[in-house]
Protein backbone atom coordinates (compact mmCIF):
# COMPACT_ATOMS: atom_id res chain seq x y z
CA UNK A 1 0.00 0.00 0.00
CA UNK A 2 1.39 3.42 -0.98
CA UNK A 3 1.25 5.97 1.83
CA UNK A 4 0.13 9.54 1.26
CA UNK A 5 2.98 12.06 1.05
CA UNK A 6 3.66 13.93 4.33
CA UNK A 7 1.35 16.88 4.90
CA UNK A 8 3.10 20.28 4.93
CA UNK A 9 0.20 22.75 4.99
CA UNK A 10 -3.60 22.78 5.27
CA UNK A 11 -6.11 25.61 5.21
CA UNK A 12 -9.72 26.00 4.17
CA UNK A 13 -8.53 26.56 0.59
CA UNK A 14 -5.24 24.71 0.15
CA UNK A 15 -3.35 21.57 1.04
CA UNK A 16 0.35 20.96 0.37
CA UNK A 17 2.41 17.79 0.69
CA UNK A 18 6.05 16.76 0.38
CA UNK A 19 5.96 14.67 -2.79
CA UNK A 20 8.61 11.95 -3.10
CA UNK A 21 10.61 11.47 -6.28
CA UNK A 22 9.03 8.89 -8.58
CA UNK A 23 5.41 9.72 -7.78
CA UNK A 24 3.39 11.29 -10.60
CA UNK A 25 1.06 14.15 -9.70
CA UNK A 26 -1.98 12.86 -11.60
CA UNK A 27 -3.03 10.25 -14.13
CA UNK A 28 -2.18 12.47 -17.08
CA UNK A 29 1.53 12.27 -16.18
CA UNK A 30 1.83 8.48 -16.18
CA UNK A 31 0.01 5.18 -16.35
CA UNK A 32 1.02 4.24 -12.81
CA UNK A 33 -1.78 2.79 -10.69
CA UNK A 34 -1.16 5.35 -7.89
CA UNK A 35 -0.82 9.13 -8.16
CA UNK A 36 -0.30 11.96 -5.69
CA UNK A 37 -3.74 13.44 -6.39
CA UNK A 38 -5.64 10.34 -5.31
CA UNK A 39 -3.38 9.76 -2.29
CA UNK A 40 -3.89 13.33 -1.06
CA UNK A 41 -7.63 13.21 -1.83
CA UNK A 42 -8.03 10.06 0.23
CA UNK A 43 -5.85 11.41 3.07
CA UNK A 44 -7.80 14.68 3.48
CA UNK A 45 -11.20 13.19 2.66
CA UNK A 46 -12.01 15.79 0.02
CA UNK A 47 -11.60 16.33 -3.71
CA UNK A 48 -8.40 18.20 -4.54
CA UNK A 49 -7.45 20.26 -7.59
CA UNK A 50 -3.86 20.28 -8.90
CA UNK A 51 -2.70 23.89 -9.36
CA UNK A 52 0.92 23.49 -10.46
CA UNK A 53 3.32 20.89 -11.86
CA UNK A 54 6.17 18.92 -10.43
CA UNK A 55 7.94 16.44 -12.66
CA UNK A 56 7.48 12.86 -11.57
CA UNK A 57 11.21 12.66 -10.76
CA UNK A 58 11.21 15.90 -8.70
CA UNK A 59 10.44 15.84 -4.99
CA UNK A 60 9.20 18.58 -2.66
CA UNK A 61 6.35 21.03 -2.13
CA UNK A 62 3.26 20.04 -4.14
CA UNK A 63 0.17 22.23 -3.80
CA UNK A 64 -3.51 21.39 -4.32
CA UNK A 65 -6.63 23.54 -4.00
CA UNK A 66 -9.68 22.33 -2.14
CA UNK A 67 -12.25 24.06 -4.36
CA UNK A 68 -12.62 25.18 -7.95
CA UNK A 69 -12.65 28.83 -6.84
CA UNK A 70 -9.40 28.41 -4.91
CA UNK A 71 -7.87 26.60 -7.88
CA UNK A 72 -8.76 29.50 -10.20
CA UNK A 73 -7.35 32.04 -7.73
CA UNK A 74 -4.06 30.21 -7.27
CA UNK A 75 -3.81 29.42 -10.97
CA UNK A 76 -4.12 33.13 -11.75
CA UNK A 77 -1.42 33.90 -9.17
CA UNK A 78 0.95 31.40 -10.79
CA UNK A 79 0.20 32.85 -14.23
CA UNK A 80 0.86 36.40 -13.01
CA UNK A 81 4.15 35.45 -11.33
CA UNK A 82 2.86 36.14 -7.81
CA UNK A 83 3.96 32.73 -6.49
CA UNK A 84 7.62 32.33 -5.54
CA UNK A 85 9.10 28.86 -6.07
CA UNK A 86 12.52 27.77 -4.87
CA UNK A 87 14.37 24.54 -5.66
CA UNK A 88 17.66 22.91 -4.73
CA UNK A 89 19.59 21.05 -7.41
CA UNK A 90 22.87 19.12 -7.39
CA UNK A 91 24.63 19.74 -10.68
CA UNK A 92 27.78 18.80 -12.55
CA UNK A 93 30.03 21.67 -13.51
CA UNK A 94 31.01 25.11 -12.34
CA UNK A 95 27.95 27.40 -12.31
CA UNK A 96 28.29 31.16 -11.72
CA UNK A 97 27.88 32.40 -8.16
CA UNK A 98 24.71 34.20 -9.23
CA UNK A 99 23.09 34.41 -12.66
CA UNK A 100 19.72 35.02 -14.28
CA UNK A 101 19.23 32.54 -17.12
CA UNK A 102 17.08 34.34 -19.70
CA UNK A 103 16.70 31.70 -22.40
CA UNK A 104 13.41 31.08 -24.27
CA UNK A 105 12.09 27.52 -24.28
CA UNK A 106 9.65 25.72 -26.54
CA UNK A 107 6.88 23.65 -25.01
CA UNK A 108 7.08 21.12 -27.83
CA UNK A 109 8.70 20.75 -31.25
CA UNK A 110 6.04 22.47 -33.35
CA UNK A 111 5.54 25.64 -31.29
CA UNK A 112 7.76 28.73 -31.08
CA UNK A 113 9.94 29.23 -28.02
CA UNK A 114 8.45 31.23 -25.16
CA UNK A 115 10.08 33.60 -22.69
CA UNK A 116 11.72 31.70 -19.80
CA UNK A 117 13.81 33.00 -16.90
CA UNK A 118 15.41 31.25 -13.92
CA UNK A 119 17.58 32.76 -11.21
CA UNK A 120 20.47 30.51 -10.17
CA UNK A 121 22.49 30.97 -6.95
CA UNK A 122 25.41 28.65 -6.15
CA UNK A 123 25.34 27.58 -2.50
CA UNK A 124 28.25 25.12 -2.31
CA UNK A 125 30.92 23.60 -4.53
CA UNK A 126 32.25 20.04 -4.34
CA UNK A 127 35.03 19.84 -6.90
CA UNK A 128 33.35 18.91 -10.19
CA UNK A 129 29.87 19.33 -8.67
CA UNK A 130 27.84 22.11 -7.07
CA UNK A 131 24.66 22.70 -5.10
CA UNK A 132 22.50 25.48 -6.51
CA UNK A 133 19.24 27.18 -5.64
CA UNK A 134 16.96 27.73 -8.64
CA UNK A 135 14.23 30.37 -8.58
CA UNK A 136 12.07 30.15 -11.72
CA UNK A 137 10.35 33.36 -12.78
CA UNK A 138 8.30 31.58 -15.47
CA UNK A 139 6.82 28.10 -15.69
CA UNK A 140 7.88 26.25 -18.81
CA UNK A 141 8.13 22.48 -19.18
CA UNK A 142 11.32 21.14 -17.56
CA UNK A 143 12.46 24.76 -17.21
CA UNK A 144 15.03 24.34 -14.42
CA UNK A 145 16.46 21.17 -15.95
CA UNK A 146 16.78 22.78 -19.38
CA UNK A 147 18.21 26.05 -18.09
CA UNK A 148 20.86 24.25 -16.05
CA UNK A 149 21.76 22.21 -19.12
CA UNK A 150 21.99 25.53 -21.01
CA UNK A 151 24.60 26.61 -18.41
CA UNK A 152 26.49 23.34 -19.08
CA UNK A 153 25.59 22.30 -15.52
CA UNK A 154 23.06 19.45 -15.90
CA UNK A 155 21.34 18.06 -12.83
CA UNK A 156 22.65 14.79 -11.42
CA UNK A 157 20.25 11.94 -12.15
CA UNK A 158 18.65 13.68 -15.13
CA UNK A 159 18.35 10.91 -17.72
CA UNK A 160 16.99 13.28 -20.37
CA UNK A 161 19.20 16.37 -20.12
CA UNK A 162 22.10 15.09 -18.01
CA UNK A 163 25.26 13.05 -18.46
CA UNK A 164 25.11 9.26 -18.14
CA UNK A 165 28.61 8.81 -16.73
CA UNK A 166 27.94 11.23 -13.87
CA UNK A 167 24.53 9.74 -13.16
CA UNK A 168 26.14 6.29 -12.97
CA UNK A 169 28.87 7.63 -10.66
CA UNK A 170 26.26 8.88 -8.17
CA UNK A 171 24.32 5.63 -8.35
CA UNK A 172 27.46 3.62 -7.63
CA UNK A 173 29.20 5.87 -5.11
CA UNK A 174 26.24 7.35 -3.23
CA UNK A 175 23.31 5.02 -4.04
CA UNK A 176 21.47 8.02 -5.49
CA UNK A 177 18.94 6.62 -7.96
CA UNK A 178 16.87 9.72 -8.62
CA UNK A 179 16.87 13.22 -10.08
CA UNK A 180 18.69 15.53 -7.66
CA UNK A 181 16.04 18.27 -7.82
CA UNK A 182 13.86 19.20 -4.84
CA UNK A 183 11.17 21.89 -4.50
CA UNK A 184 12.09 23.41 -1.15
CA UNK A 185 9.74 26.37 -0.78
CA UNK A 186 6.54 27.86 -2.14
CA UNK A 187 5.31 31.33 -1.11
CA UNK A 188 1.86 32.63 -2.10
CA UNK A 189 -1.25 34.34 -0.79
CA UNK A 190 -3.71 31.85 0.69
CA UNK A 191 -7.16 32.52 -0.83
CA UNK A 192 -8.82 31.47 2.43
CA UNK A 193 -7.08 34.08 4.58
CA UNK A 194 -5.69 36.68 2.20
CA UNK A 195 -2.39 36.34 4.05
CA UNK A 196 1.02 35.21 2.74
CA UNK A 197 1.85 31.56 3.30
CA UNK A 198 5.33 30.07 3.02
CA UNK A 199 5.40 26.29 2.69
CA UNK A 200 8.72 24.45 3.07
CA UNK A 201 9.72 20.84 2.42
CA UNK A 202 12.80 19.32 4.10
CA UNK A 203 15.30 17.52 1.92
CA UNK A 204 14.63 13.78 1.60
CA UNK A 205 17.17 11.54 3.29
CA UNK A 206 18.79 10.31 0.07
CA UNK A 207 19.63 13.85 -1.05
CA UNK A 208 20.70 15.04 2.39
CA UNK A 209 23.00 12.04 2.80
CA UNK A 210 24.53 12.52 -0.66
CA UNK A 211 25.28 16.19 0.04
CA UNK A 212 26.81 15.32 3.40
CA UNK A 213 29.02 12.65 1.82
CA UNK A 214 30.08 15.04 -0.96
CA UNK A 215 30.95 17.66 1.62
CA UNK A 216 33.11 15.21 3.54
CA UNK A 217 35.00 14.22 0.39
CA UNK A 218 35.51 17.80 -0.74
CA UNK A 219 36.11 19.26 2.70
CA UNK A 220 33.23 21.66 2.14
CA UNK A 221 30.40 22.28 4.63
CA UNK A 222 26.89 21.51 3.44
CA UNK A 223 24.52 24.51 3.78
CA UNK A 224 21.64 24.08 6.18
Amino acid sequence: MTLAPPLLYRSAALVAVNKPSGLAVHRGQSRDPVHALQLVRDAVGAYVYPVHRLDRATSGVLLFALSADAARSVGAAFEAGRVEKRYLALVRGNPPDHVLVDHPLSQDDDKPARDARTGIVTLARYGRYALVEAIPQTGRTHQIRRHLKHLSCPIIGDVRYGKGEHNRFFRTEFALHRLALHATRLTLTDPATGEPATIEAPLPDELAQTLAALGERAGAPTPS
